[in-house]
């Protein structure tokens, strides 16, 4: 995050800039959107704003003709929603709050807004740097440091000729923790392959039971009722009914062995019919995502941490065809497939080596299940090729010898 002071104007009034950068690779801030506050260190104000608002005024009572924007102590900040008049716009401003991932869109991943600040000071040694921020990305989890004085930004005009430069710029570094946010996992992972017929399913209440009693069964004559996929102010979820309880269930399937390939079914399933899931991404980590072949239905850019290691992918809908997670029921679900060439050297179906690692969606870790239920590989899974195609050609002699 950068806030960068033009140069004072009169009455005490300086044009800030704040730009809001999210460099999460694989984490967005979906609807309904950020919510950004701060703690003025002196009696500053907001004369007006460009791009954003504050979602109070705060006691405007000593001023007298000209009314401010806002008067609080501490200012709390939101999003434009899109469309609103041009002159109330501002650069990568009205988005509703949403801010793409970096490794997803860099271009969304940045949103941004004008302030005009009043008493706030004539130089750079008078403004003193405002404290206590804080970031909803649209819930809990985001922490942030103090603000921290860097070089000034320049500025080029609209012809491209001149630079000027800001009175002072500065920077706030926020970060998320999963722990912070939510006490429960929101997401669980299931296995099934080809050459098993256990599927293991998510461990039960694997993202808690608390919603247990609130849920909704999938033939329940609640889900034809009118405004039942409106989220609530809260944000509380309605759930399916499931043994996990978990608002998204990914499910990873081993469908077929090649000579040199083999491949994967991978399906997303929303349980919640409160929400639906804009810009979604999904990671995982797999040793052989290092020879991803082709991916049919889904985006797909490797992450490469370390250099020396490419064992990471992310996963996300194509633009406008399914990069839309709708809600819990018949359209709640997105699916692909991946084809990824073997490395000889590694390549096993023995002992859950086909399965992911690790599993995040949204930026969420998920919860995988205990490694002694993965479907294992028979070991007689040769011999029993061996009898069907013994079986196999015993029928065609015997079919032969009936025409004979």
């Amino acid at each position: 995050m950068q806030i960068a002071l033009m140069n004072p104007g009169v009455n005490d009034v300086f044009q800030v800039v704040v730009t809001m950068n999210n460099f999460q690779m694989y984490r967005h801030i979906m609807n309904p959107g950020w919510t950004f506050g701060w703690t003025w260190a002196k009696k500053e104000v907001i004369w007006s704003m460009v791009g954003a608002q504050t979602t109070e005024q705060g006691d405007c009572s000593k001023f007298k003709g000209n009314i401010p924007h806002c008067c609080k102590k501490t200012p709390t900040v939101v999003d434009l929603l899109p469309g609103v008049p041009y002159n109330q716009q501002f650069t990568n401003c009205c988005k509703g709050g949403v801010l793409a991932a970096w490794g997803q869109d860099p271009q969304a991943a940045v949103s941004a807004f004008q302030v005009s600040v009043g008493m706030a000071g004539t130089s750079n040694k008078t403004v003193k740097l405002p404290k206590n921020f804080t970031l909803l990305g649209p819930g809990p989890g985001y922490t942030c440091g103090p603000a921290k004085v860097v070089p000034s930004t320049t500025f080029l005009t609209p012809d491209r000729r001149r630079k000027t430069q800001a009175l002072m710029t500065w920077n706030v570094t926020c970060t998320y923790s999963q722990f912070l946010a939510r006490k429960n996992p929101n997401c669980c992972v299931s296995f099934s392959s080809f050459y098993n017929e256990t599927i293991t399913p998510c461990p039960s209440c694997a993202c808690g039971c608390q919603n247990k009693n609130n849920c909704v069964k999938s033939d329940s004559k609640i889900l034809k009722m009118v405004g039942l996929n409106t989220p609530r102010k809260d944000n509380s979820p309605l759930l399916q009914c499931t043994h996990h309880m978990c608002s998204v269930r990914v499910h990873w399937h081993v469908k077929l062995n090649y000579k040199d390939y083999w491949r994967v079914k991978v399906s997303v399933t929303n349980f919640n019919y409160r929400m639906n899931y804009t810009l979604w991404s999904l990671v995982v980590q797999h040793p052989n995502l290092n020879n991803v072949t082709q991916v049919f239905s889904f985006d797909y850019k490797p992450l490469v941490p370390y250099e020396s290691i490419n064992d990471t992918g992310m996963f996300y809908g194509m633009k406008y065809y399914n990069d839309l997670l709708m809600e819990a029921g018949p359209f709640g679900n997105v699916q692909s497939e991946v084809l990824i060439r073997k490395d000889k050297d590694t390549f096993s179906f023995k002992q859950g080596w086909a399965f992911p690692r690790k599993v995040y969606f949204n930026g969420d870790e998920c919860m995988l299940p205990p490694p002694d239920t993965y479907p294992f590989l028979p070991n007689s899974a040769h011999q029993h090729l061996f009898f069907t195609n013994f079986t196999f050609i015993a029928a065609i002699l015997s079919l032969l010898m009936t025409f004979w």
